[in-house]
């Protein structure tokens, strides 16, 4: 979609949470890829963690960076698949106000693309909590690059028509 010159970009303040039981800072992958995407496009690395796949703690950290006025947005890595330790999802749903339902039908139709029927098994989804935007994305360093690539990167961009997730952001919090 086109990207409109004649608006000023906005950088957006984005945290990072890696959801995980085995990786640590030396091997996040996914992590460290979507930091240098975020960056690359003039956005801002508001905060960066790593959290173990456990309910109560990834829901405080969450509400911990909702509340916090320096981020707009979280994305996390990590947690979204079925086993029995994938449970990002449900504490995202323990914090948002509103799912984007579209987010998730999107990215696996262009998960398809690179891997297959093997997308059915991401449960990648986004929400909206006090005004703070959440996405949720599969660990994998591909599907990263293609969340980021293929959605974020434009959503992200205030001058993406014919609209964006940034313009929206001054309005999140309306009753």
């Amino acid at each position: 979609m086109p990207i409109d010159e004649s608006v000023a970009f906005l950088p957006v303040r984005i945290a990072v949470l890696t959801v995980s039981d085995s990786r640590t800072r030396a091997d996040d992958r996914s992590g460290d890829t979507l930091v240098e995407r975020l960056t690359s496009a003039g956005h801002i690395l508001a905060a960066r963690d790593i959290i173990k796949d456990d309910k109560g703690a990834i829901v405080a950290h969450l509400h911990a960076w909702i509340e916090d006025p320096q981020i707009d947005c979280i994305i996390t890595t990590g947690g979204t698949g079925v086993t029995g330790r994938d449970i990002t999802p449900e504490a995202l749903a323990m914090v948002w106000d509103k799912e984007i339902q579209g987010f998730g039908e999107l990215f696996r139709w262009l998960s398809f693309k690179s891997i297959g029927t093997s997308t059915i098994q991401s449960r990648a989804t986004a929400g909206v909590a006090r005004g703070t935007y959440i996405f949720a994305l599969p660990g994998s360093t591909g599907a990263v690059k293609d969340a980021w690539d293929g959605i974020l990167l434009s959503q992200l961009d205030s001058r993406h028509r014919p609209c964006n997730f940034v313009e929206l952001m001054p309005r999140l919090r309306e009753a």
